[in-house]
């Protein structure tokens, strides 16, 4: 598994976290998950409650996640024969979805939600891997343009492997910020209010990453960095 791929899955899962179709939501997922509520611009909740429901939330959207970085990967083996077609496809299509994403293209049926929603508060951790998996199966329009790109990656990856590690590393870009932010905010939603400001820059910014990110499967140019960067790894050892 080479280091820029990572480093494309891990800001990806990092910008997603932080896109306008999830951040302003985070409020609504603390209250379902702990079953406290927001008085007086504060949240009310049971802090226990707090970090171990969000830990299970990470483990349920993690789960899912990989999951599908296993079957891209596995659908990638299969097309091995037209490997140079797949990353090519693969390659514009991320393109297609970075242009989306930085609101330089305007696909209403990109922006179509499949979102599931659970009608009651979790009880218990078991509950909140649930919410997670529930989460990562009706992403909202910019997380799955962000997540369908490190998925195609995934699926022009050398092993099936590689494509569970890809989606796990997109998959702790989005579980590092959760977990901060959702502690921080439980004391004062002031943070939120000011993330918010940046919430279409950040959109922006991860649309440009992920149109280079395009430029660089189509052209082949990843695996040629990659490459060297591996080589000047083993020279400076």
């Amino acid at each position: 598994m080479n280091d820029i791929s990572i480093f494309f899955a891990l800001i990806g899962g990092v910008l997603s976290f932080f896109s306008p179709c999830v951040f302003p939501l985070l409020p609504a997922y603390i209250t379902h998950l702990t079953g406290g509520k927001i008085e007086n611009a504060k949240m009310q909740v049971n802090r226990t409650k707090l970090y171990s429901r969000s830990i299970g939330f990470i483990i349920g959207f993690s789960l899912v996640f990989i999951a599908l970085g296993a079957s891209a990967s596995f659908i990638g083996q299969i097309l091995m024969d037209y490997r140079v077609l797949v990353m090519q496809l693969a390659g514009l299509l991320i393109i297609i979805f970075g242009l989306q994403m930085a609101g330089l293209l305007n696909f209403k049926f990109f922006m179509k939600e499949k979102r599931i929603q659970a009608e009651y508060p979790s009880k218990n951790i078991f509950g909140s891997v649930l919410l997670g998996m529930a989460f990562a199966s009706g992403w909202s329009p910019c997380v799955g343009l962000a997540l369908s790109s490190i998925l195609l990656l995934a699926s022009s990856s050398d092993t099936l492997g590689q494509g569970v590690f890809l989606l796990g590393a997109y998959s702790l870009g989005m579980a590092v910020p959760f977990f901060i932010i959702t502690i921080v905010i439980s004391y004062s939603l002031k943070t939120m209010r000011k993330i918010n400001k940046y919430l279409s820059k950040l959109a922006f910014l991860n649309g440009i990453i992920m149109v280079g990110l395009g430029f660089l499967v189509l052209s082949g140019q990843l695996q040629k960095i990659s490459a060297w960067l591996s080589a000047y790894s083993l020279f400076s050892l």
